[in-house]
């Protein structure tokens, strides 16, 4: 697929994916969710890409659904049933496949990141934001709930339930500071550091070995629902039997002692 609405752009191991509709403050259109479901589709078996850095275009991360697109006859407003479970599952699969994905995404956000914007951004396993970002649940705004594509699984888990409750229950914006302040930003910068901090924070990921990156992401995903220490631990265990089986700790010992970086060899 040729993409018109996200843009990819590879520099070395990390992929740079910007949401590319700056005029609508980078909305998610149609068009723009399904070549985000091209992109994630392909992505497991990109072994070269290590990690994924998402931004928007423009002054904007993605201000939620393109309303004005729904407005004049797209899957949603005045749509069947049908189609708007098919339109509301294509958009809420996309978190999903970002969390499968093998690949840390880091959000670089400038501006807002609303509604299914702030779902994106969320889904990212580290988030780090320039002084314009703001952050809002802004579904509960325009007739619907607040819990939608994630964000009442994510935002708890981030920020604890009496702020996502509040967020959640009103769809007031939080401001970059303070999105600081609670654990949901990791970083806060000005707007014109955030992608020099966002590809420093990336380089330093591809600098572990393959293996043992994918298999802590997914080790963090499932330990956070682990429903005992004795199951956090068993993933643990078996995480470092495959990266010790995978030879990757023989180059990491030796690089440690060599008082150097290590070099992996792409095995996985």
């Amino acid at each position: 697929m040729e993409y018109q609405a996200i843009e990819i752009k590879n520099d070395g191991a990390v992929a740079w994916l910007t949401l590319n509709r700056p005029h609508n403050l980078n909305a998610l259109s149609a068009q723009m969710v399904a070549e985000l479901e091209d992109f994630l589709h392909r992505l497991p078996k990109q072994t070269e890409t290590r990690v994924v850095v998402m931004k928007g275009a423009g002054r904007a991360f993605c201000a939620g659904l393109d309303l004005k697109e729904q407005n004049r006859g797209g899957t949603g407003l005045g749509a069947s049933t049908t189609d708007t479970v098919e339109s509301q599952r294509r958009m809420s699969d996309l978190v999903v496949a970002m969390r499968r994905a093998p690949q840390p995404f880091i959000a670089a956000i400038r501006g807002p990141a609303a509604g299914g914007g702030f779902a994106l951004a969320l889904a990212c396993d580290v988030r780090i934001a320039g002084e314009s970002a703001r952050f809002n649940a802004a579904f509960i705004r325009i007739g619907l709930t607040a819990c939608d594509m994630g964000v009442s699984y994510f935002l708890p888990r981030a920020v604890g339930s009496s702020v996502a409750s509040e967020l959640m229950l009103t769809g007031r914006f939080i401001n970059a500071q303070r999105a600081f302040a609670t654990g949901l930003v990791s970083e806060l910068m000005p707007d014109a550091e955030v992608d020099s901090a966002a590809a420093k924070l990336a380089l330093e990921m591809t600098e572990t070995s393959p293996l043992g990156l994918r298999l802590t992401k997914e080790c963090l995903s499932l330990s956070i629902d682990a429903g005992s220490l004795e199951q956090a631990v068993a993933i643990e265990d078996r995480n470092q039997v495959l990266c010790v089986r995978a030879g990757y700790i023989e180059e990491g010992a030796r690089a440690f002692l060599e008082k150097r970086k290590p070099r992996y060899a792409p095995r996985a």
